[in-house]
């Protein structure tokens, strides 16, 4: 297991520099595992990344290594990409790096309904432009909107969440809905709160 203070996503990319010894293990474990290069990743509730004692949540995603570039024995550059969440059943001794009992907790793969998909793309829009005119306000650049292009698939809520400007406390909430409509549903309600601050800005 891996925590950090960022919340992976399923599909997204992760890349990681290891450098501490307990993630040093971890990744030369992974390595040699016959079931495949891969551990989980929680997101840090509290706490610090590096030396331990964090406090971690029980649900993450896990991180497939896709290319590793070793620079010595106690340096690895990895890209990884999420696949499936995770619920941890049990923590188990860090010894010699975090470790759990998990679960995979998939959320299906039905494709969420066009209105609610509508409903978060609406909110990408009016996000863009309340920056927009921030920027113009404040003399700068006006920043370049892209739509954000979900996929279409079971996993549209967490490429669409990928996309947008969203907390970690946000992120974790949308790989916690229990399935790709109630994603959806949270990711709308927290850009809601995103426009409620852009908006507060303008006044």
């Amino acid at each position: 297991m891996f925590p950090l203070g960022t919340v992976l996503l399923p599909g997204e990319r992760l890349p990681l520099q290891i450098f501490e010894p307990r993630y040093v293990a971890l990744v030369q474990a992974c390595l040699a595992a016959p079931t495949g290069p891969e551990f989980g990743v929680v997101l840090i509730a509290r706490g610090h990344e590096v030396g331990g004692g964090e406090q971690r949540t029980d649900l993450g995603t896990i991180a497939r290594i896709d290319d590793c570039v070793s620079y010595s024995d106690s340096r690895y550059i990895l890209r990884c990409t999420g696949t499936d969440r995770i619920r941890v059943q049990q923590w188990l001794p860090d010894d010699p790096y975090p470790r759990a009992e998990v679960q995979r907790w998939p959320a299906g793969t039905a494709v969420p309904s066009d209105a609610a998909v509508a409903e978060v793309l609406d909110r990408a829009e009016e996000i863009a432009a309340l920056h927009s005119q921030l920027a113009k306000r404040a003399g700068q650049q006006i920043p370049r909107y892209s739509r954000p292009r979900p996929q279409k698939d079971g996993r549209i809520a967490y490429s669409l969440a990928s996309q947008l400007p969203l907390s970690d406390a946000d992120r974790q909430a949308v790989l916690a809905a229990a399935d790709p409509e109630a994603q959806l549903l949270v990711l709308a309600a927290a850009l809601d709160d995103v426009i409620a601050a852009l908006r507060f800005r303008l006044l």
